[in-house]
C-alpha cells in the first residue's frame, strides 16, 4: 500500500521534505540507542553523554511537531488528496518519537545502578539483544524509506526473537539471586529494549499493511499460525 502511495507522491516536495525530517529522527534515535547502551552495559566513557542524550531527544521531538504541522497543513489544503499516507506518516512519526523516548528511559537506568552492569552477566541473560536492535534499526530504515517489503517483513522476525529474549529475562532475573538493584535495572532494560522493537517494527510494516492495522500486524502474524 504504502509502496504505491510513495510512487505517487515521487518528486513531490512536500513528501521530499518531509521523509528526509522523518529519516532524521531515525538517525538521531539510532545515535542515541546505540551511545547509551555504549555506556550502559559497556560503561564506556563518552563525555558530555547526558547533554548529547537530552539535546537529541529535544530535536527529535521539534521534528516530530514540525512534520504533524506539516501535515496539517498539507491537509488543509487538499482535504481530500494523499489521506491515507498523511495518516500513515502521523502514526509512524509518533512511533520514532518513543523510540527517543525509550532511550532517554535507557540512560536513566545508568543512574539507577549502583555499580557498572557485569558484561557476562547481561551477555548470558540477554545474548547481545541490543546488537539485534542496532540491526533492526539498519532494517526499518531500509524498509520504510525503499519500500522495500523484504526488509519489513524481516523487521518482524528481530522483534520477534527480541521480544522473546526480553520476557525471558524478566522471567529469570524475578527467580535469580542477584541484587535488587541488579534485577530491578536488567528488568527495566529488557522492558525498554522491548518496546523499542514493537516501536521499529511498527514503521517497517507499514510498508506492508493496511492503514486500519499499523500497529498490531505481530498480532495478525500470530493468529495466522
Amino acid at each position: 500500500m504504502f509502496k504505491n502511495l510513495l510512487q505517487f507522491w515521487k518528486g513531490k516536495d512536500f513528501l521530499t521534505e518531509v521523509l528526509e525530517e522523518f529519516k532524521g529522527m531515525l538517525d538521531d534515535t539510532h545515535k542515541m540507542f546505540e551511545a547509551v547502551c555504549n555506556k550502559l552495559i559497556y560503561n564506556k566513557e563518552e563525555p558530555g553523554l547526558r547533554d548529547r542524550i537530552y539535546d537529541i531527544d529535544r530535536r527529535v521531538n521539534d521534528l516530530q511537531k514540525n512534520i504533524r504541522k506539516r501535515i496539517v497543513e498539507h491537509l488543509s489544503l487538499q482535504p481530500s488528496v494523499d489521506m491515507s499516507t498523511s495518516l500513515i506518516l502521523m502514526s509512524v512519526v509518533k512511533d520514532a518519537e518513543r523510540l527517543g523516548d525509550y532511550a532517554k528511559n535507557l540512560f536513566e537506568v545508568i543512574g539507577l545502578l549502583e555499580k557498572p552492569i557485569n558484561k557476562d552477566v547481561y551477555a548470558k541473560l540477554f545474548n547481545h539483544t541490543e546488537k539485534e536492535i542496532l540491526e533492526l534499526f539498519n532494517k526499518t530504515k531500509s524498509a520504510f524509506m525503499e519500500s522495500d517489503e523484504e526488509e519489513a517483513r524481516k523487521s518482524w522476525e528481530f522483534e520477534t526473537r527480541i521480544k522473546k529474549t526480553c520476557n525471558e529475562v524478566v522471567k529469570k532475573v524475578a527467580r535469580s539471586k542477584l541484587s535488587v538493584n541488579e534485577a530491578v535495572c536488567f528488568a527495566l532494560m529488557a522492558r525498554h529494549f522491548k518496546r523499542v522493537a514493537a516501536h521499529l517494527t511498527n514503521i517497517a510494516t507499514s510498508v506492508i499493511v493496511p492503514l486500519s492495522e499499523l500497529d498490531y500486524f505481530d498480532e495478525k502474524r500470530r493468529d495466522e499460525k
